[in-house]
């Protein structure tokens, strides 16, 4: 029986939707994606391409961390405040993150990449993009979208994805400079050659000179990995309860060529 053709979205999420990059691919049945950039008019065309997808990979997190709550939550109603924590030591023995400003799975995305740790959706500027994101969840008319990304929606971390593929630059591709421009252009071609195909000239052209588009592009491809069974979901009682209220990474396995796989 012949794979049926699936569509897999990817959402650079912004504050606003003028600097929202959003990436569609349409796999066919040997698993080859046909690419494109589209461009939304506001949130409901955003939300209907949300729908029309089989699995769309969003990158802003999808919660908050639990202890960040806890303590916002007693804070406000004059109780006394959880004691401090942190996650479990790093393999190296480095102490783990703080939990009131880190969820579990930044914590073990950081440990499993060996990067620097994700930015903090309770204490930086990325918080104005996670209200944006709750909105359009539960704007989307599904009933409570789960935030493990068993759902329509799966939580992506461009820079780890690349990392875990093998593709890691020597510098920044995530500003205007002509050297972010390179580093670009070496991330770009190092996901054709795990591909194993050439992307549309278009497509090329809109991810050697926006950043934006390159990660929207990374998640349309992390939603399909979603779709073969190629990301790590969470394993453990405490990593399935955490995810469902805080988020959950979907981290890709090491081989690009994966995606061509079936979906489950």
């Amino acid at each position: 029986m012949p794979r049926r053709q699936v569509v897999t979205v990817g959402v650079d999420l912004a504050a606003s939707a003028r600097r929202t990059a959003v990436c569609r691919a349409e796999w066919d049945h040997e698993g080859a994606p046909t690419v494109e950039f589209v461009v939304p008019d506001g949130d409901e065309d955003l939300l209907a391409l949300v729908r029309g997808s089989d699995k769309t990979g969003l990158d802003c997190p999808l919660g908050w961390p639990t202890g960040f709550v806890d303590m916002i939550a007693a804070h406000h109603q004059g109780l006394p405040l959880p004691s401090p924590a942190r996650f479990g030591d790093r393999t190296d023995g480095r102490p783990g993150l703080d939990p009131l400003r880190f969820r579990l799975t930044d914590d073990l995305t950081w440990k499993a990449t060996a990067m620097r740790p994700p930015l903090s959706v309770s204490t930086d500027l990325l918080g104005v993009v996670a209200l944006r994101a709750a909105r359009l969840l539960d704007a989307l008319g599904t009933g409570s979208v789960p935030r493990d990304g068993s759902g329509p929606v799966a939580e992506v971390y461009p820079a780890a994805a690349l990392r875990l593929w093998g593709i890691r630059p020597t510098g920044s591709y995530k500003n205007a400079t002509s050297d972010a421009r390179a580093v670009r252009e070496y991330v770009l071609g190092s996901l054709e050659v795990g591909l194993g195909r050439a992307l549309p000239e278009e497509v090329r052209t809109r991810c050697v000179v926006s950043h934006d588009h390159l990660d929207a592009l990374v998640c349309a491809l992390v939603a399909r990995a979603v779709l073969v069974g190629d990301t790590r979901w969470p394993s453990s009682a405490q990593e399935r309860a955490a995810a469902l209220r805080e988020g959950w990474i979907h981290l890709p396995g090491p081989d690009l060529a994966a995606l061509s796989g079936p979906v489950v």
